[in-house]
């Protein structure tokens, strides 16, 4: 037999206790059959048996009624009470829910969340109240600032420093007026310039160090960093040695350095583009500055020097300083990424463009972000049309900052220059350039820096050594000298321990070097272009300058005449 037919047939026999109640019950039965007197005792007893009950039920009932004598209100009250709590419950999950709305509003405001009081009546709010709320909001809605894209592809807000925002508007109207600058700006966006470094956007005060040597940012810095630091494009027409470099350099570093480490070190977030090796190398030591306090990468990528280690430093590098051919070559080659390069700066644009640069500048802004995800800025000395067309191109609603008394940015020279041109005969030229150079260097002109151009390289090599054959201390600068030779004349002419300095036009745009008293023109340029920046050279930074051209039969054509 299975278990469950087992289990089946036990379920049906009565317990032992049941079968003796059964079993008793029925002996009661036919006792009470047998015997008619016992059946009325038994309903005698169980008479008394259920008044007995009924009489400690009652004891009881009483007994709770003298312990508890708030039990026995009346039936009217306990329904009044009922109806009080039904109320103050209702009152709460209002207020609960009056408190919730309250506290999601809030939150949408941007505001911090309002912790639910304590007290559980309901919260009535006056009129004023509810004004003073709207109004706040809408003060705060208005101090939010706009979110822009910038380079490294973060949002970042320019939030301007309170105590710029406190100063007079007059104080900074003058300050645009003495110093020429006129910003145009197509969405009217008001933003002050940052006449101080305490107004910087910085959280960390190490980050001002590479200015302390300054006492002010210059005008093109002051006028660039509140547009660049709002993520704008921008457009700078300045004088080469105005601080350009600094002016884009800081919103750069400024940007990256806001990206998550594990995103930094990690390829190009900025490139910027240089007509020269020179020019780039200039602004890499510039940036460097920067990059070090930040804990940033930079690389110098440019021509004249073997391509492994710029291949291996490109790899982590999050600023590219390079010029244009270089960069290409390295872009071809599948080493330079710049599809995450989110900044573009095209320095001395004019240079690269009358280099003959123009289709190796369009290949590499083509390989960055697009227009609306990139952030580009374009700084030149002039603002000639091939420029303008440039800017069209590649730029959206680029906010245009000139910075001279001349806002139009037409080629003009700069009028703190005295310019003095020489007629000699040619068989005189060299003989004529070495009493100039003894006359410049005598007495408190002894450490002068002169810079001397030469129209061609073969040329600036045998002057080079002309002097130097005469007792002079002298360096040269020109395509046909090394990298290496290069660099270590324009250093020493800088650090004035080699006080005269040869060069071709490639010393004419870009370098900033500081302090050269005269620029002696021994062979007339091709274009008066590259005269008006050979004399620019000279008469920096507000101070006055001395040019001095020897001109022969040679040059008639050039005369204008």
């Amino acid at each position: 037999m299975s278990s469950s037919h087992r289990l089946k047939r036990q379920s049906k026999v009565p317990s032992l206790r049941t079968h003796k109640q059964i079993m008793a019950k029925r002996t009661l039965d036919d006792a009470e059959l047998a015997n008619p007197e016992l059946i009325a005792e038994t309903s005698v007893s169980k008479k008394a048996r259920k008044e007995k009950k009924e009489k400690k039920k009652t004891d009881k009932s009483t007994k709770e009624a003298v312990e508890s004598p708030q039990a026995e209100e009346p039936k009217i009250e306990e329904a009044k009470v009922d109806d009080e709590e039904k109320s103050r419950i209702k009152a709460e999950r209002k207020a609960a829910k009056k408190e919730k709305k309250k506290k999601e509003k809030a939150e949408k405001a941007g505001e911090a969340p309002v912790a639910e009081p304590d007290v559980k009546q309901p919260q009535i709010e006056s009129t004023e109240d509810v004004a003073e709320a709207k109004k706040d909001k809408k003060k705060k809605n208005k101090e939010v600032p706009t979110t822009q894209q910038t380079p490294g592809g973060v949002d970042s807000a320019y939030t301007e420093n309170p105590e710029l925002t406190a100063l007079p508007r007059a104080e900074l109207d003058k300050f645009l007026a003495d110093n020429f600058i006129t910003i145009t700006d197509p969405k009217s966006t008001s933003l002050r310039p940052i006449t101080k470094f305490s107004y910087l956007p910085v959280t960390d005060d190490s980050q001002l160090k590479p200015f302390k040597n300054f006492k002010a940012p210059t005008p093109i810095q002051a006028a660039a960093w509140p547009f660049l630091l709002a993520g704008r494009d921008v457009i700078g027409v300045a004088e080469t040695g105005s601080g350009k470099t600094m002016g884009f350099a800081v919103p750069c570093v400024r940007a990256i350095s806001s990206l998550p480490k594990n995103e930094r070190n990690k390829g190009a977030r900025a490139v910027i583009v240089s007509p020269t090796r020179e020019l780039a190398m200039q602004s890499y030591e510039e940036i460097k500055k920067l990059t070090a306090v930040n804990g940033l990468e930079a690389v110098c990528v440019y021509g004249g020097v073997p391509k492994h280690e710029q291949r291996k430093a490109l790899k982590t590098a999050d600023i590219v300083i390079a010029t244009p051919g270089r960069l290409n070559d390295l872009i071809q080659e599948g080493y330079a990424d710049l599809s995450k390069a989110r900044y573009v700066v095209l320095d001395e644009a004019d240079r690269m463009l009358d280099k003959g640069f123009e289709d190796e500048i369009r290949k590499i802004i083509n390989t960055t972000p697009a227009i609306g995800k990139r952030q580009t800025l374009m700084f030149t000395a002039t603002w000639p049309e091939s420029v303008r067309t440039l800017a069209a191109t590649f730029m959206q609603t680029p906010v245009k900052i000139a910075i001279g008394d001349n806002p139009t940015g037409d080629l003009r020279a700069n009028a703190r220059i005295v310019q003095k041109v020489e007629v000699v005969d040619p068989r005189n030229k060299e003989w004529r350039l070495m009493e100039l150079l003894k006359q410049h260097t005598q007495g408190a002109k002894k450490n002068d820096r002169i810079l001397v151009f030469c129209l061609y390289k073969k040329e600036a090599t045998r002057i080079e050594i002309y002097i130097r054959g005469r007792g002079f201390n002298v360096g040269g600068i020109h395509g046909d000298l090394s990298q290496e030779q290069r660099t270590r004349s324009l250093d020493a002419f800088k650090k004035g321990t080699t006080p005269i300095l040869v060069a071709t036009d490639v010393a004419a745009r870009g370098l900033d070097i500081p302090d050269v008293q005269l620029v002696l023109n021994c062979t007339f340029p091709l274009t008066v272009e590259d005269y008006v920046h050979r004399i620019g050279r000279t008469g920096r930074a507000g101070k006055e300058g001395l040019a001095i051209t020897l001109f022969t039969e040679h040059d008639k054509a050039l005369s204008g005449g």
